[in-house]
Parts: C-alpha cells; sequence; structure tokens
C-alpha cells in the first residue's frame, strides 16, 4: 500500500509503513519502506535510523545515497562524506553509484565546496552521448553544480542534455511498450513446419543499444 501513494501522499504511505514495521520489522523491505516513506515526509532522522537497520539486516548497502541524503538532511554534509566513502563503490550496481556520486555532490555544496563537488560527478557513468536511466539526473546535477561554479553556459548544456537523455528514455519505454502490445495482439494465421528455418525479426530501432541498455543521444559533444 505504501509503494501505490507514496508520490500522491507521503505522509499516508508512511503511516502504513510504520503499521508494518510493528507488525514485521524483522524484515528488511519493511524496514527499508519505512526509512523510503520518512524521508519522503522530510524526517530524515528517521530515515536514517530506519536505513541503519535495514542495512543491519539484509546486509546490503543499496541504499547509501538516501542515508547520505538524510545526513545531509539534518544538517550534518561531513557525516554525509564519511557515510559515502565508507562503501566499496565498485560492489554498488551502476545506478546505486550514480546516486551516491550526486548525493556525495551535494554534500559538497552544502559545505560550499563547489569545485570537490563537480569532481564528485566524474565518474564512469558520465557519458554525455548516451542515455542511461540514470543520465537525466546525473546530467541536471552536473548542470546545478556548474551553475554554482558561475559556468552558465557549460550549466545550460547539461541541462540540454539531460532534458535530451529524459525524452529518449521515455521514448525507448513507449517503443518498447508498443512493441510489447503488437506482439501480443497477433495471432499467426499458419504453423511454420520445423524444417523451414526462419530469421529473426529486425526491431527496426537504430537508437537502443541491446548489449548496454543505453539509447545513444545525437547533438553535439
Amino acid at each position: 500500500m505504501a509503494a501505490r501513494v507514496i508520490d500522491t501522499d507521503p505522509t499516508l504511505a508512511h503511516a502504513h509503513a510504520q503499521a508494518a514495521v510493528k507488525r514485521a520489522g524483522r524484515i528488511a523491505v519493511v524496514r527499508e519502506t519505512a526509512a523510503i516513506t520518512a524521508y519522503a515526509t522530510g524526517d530524515f532522522a528517521l530515515a536514517l535510523r530506519e536505513l541503519r537497520t535495514y542495512r543491519r539486516i539484509s546486509g546490503k548497502d543499496d541504499q547509501i545515497a538516501l542515508m547520505v541524503d538524510s545526513e545531509r538532511g539534518v544538517g550534518r554534509p561531513d557525516r554525509a562524506l564519511e557515510a559515502g566513502r565508507a562503501v566499496d563503490r565498485s560492489a554498488l550496481p551502476a545506478g546505486v553509484r550514480v546516486e551516491l556520486a550526486i548525493a556525495m555532490s551535494g554534500a559538497r555544496l552544502d559545505l560550499g565546496e563547489p569545485e570537490r563537488a563537480l569532481s564528485e560527478l566524474d565518474i564512469p557513468e558520465l557519458d554525455p552521448d548516451r542515455a542511461f536511466e540514470w543520465s537525466p539526473a546525473l546530467f541536471a546535477a552536473r548542470a546545478t553544480v556548474l551553475e554554482e561554479l558561475g559556468r552558465v553556459e557549460e550549466a545550460h548544456e547539461w541541462q540540454r542534455r539531460a532534458i535530451i537523455a529524459a525524452d529518449a528514455l521515455d521514448a525507448a519505454a513507449g517503443y518498447a511498450e508498443s512493441e510489447e502490445l503488437f506482439v501480443e495482439d497477433i495471432e499467426p494465421e499458419e504453423t511454420v513446419p520445423a524444417e523451414e528455418p526462419t530469421s529473426p525479426a529486425d526491431t527496426g530501432n537504430p537508437a537502443s543499444d541491446p548489449e548496454s541498455g543505453a539509447d545513444r543521444l545525437d547533438g553535439p559533444r
């Protein structure tokens, strides 16, 4: 229930999550949900407590970015940086590494260190010519830091790339959905004999990269 309403009513979602904690507080996903909903309502101290409990139960660091942001939320950017540095980034999924980099960059901005904030975003996942699921947020974060540094033209360029990446991902998602519906709605008129080989269908989608899950972004570098 909490997941269904968190975007529209985070307070209600948090109430459901708290009720779940009372019933099943030793289940990792229950504490994770409680942390996420607490963060959504702005209760960063509670979010931190729930995140620590979730990590202790699950043994995972996949919510480390939220922990860093929660430390920022309670006014402790130094502790936020310590928490982020304490994990092995190479062991994290790419998306989590990006979220962590963005959170660490924000902590640097909190400390008045925009140059270091920019350095936090210089990660292998920063590819201006390809759209991954994390690209819009990463590009936008870079634009924010560049604007803080007074590099306005560069900031505008990265913001433009963030919009292009988001549009490309939306288009790819729409294409995938339409393809799925198309395949489901078609019933074959006849069965192809087993001895007659057939060629795989061409998807006709030159913008996608099936090996990396990324979309090419057209435009100047």
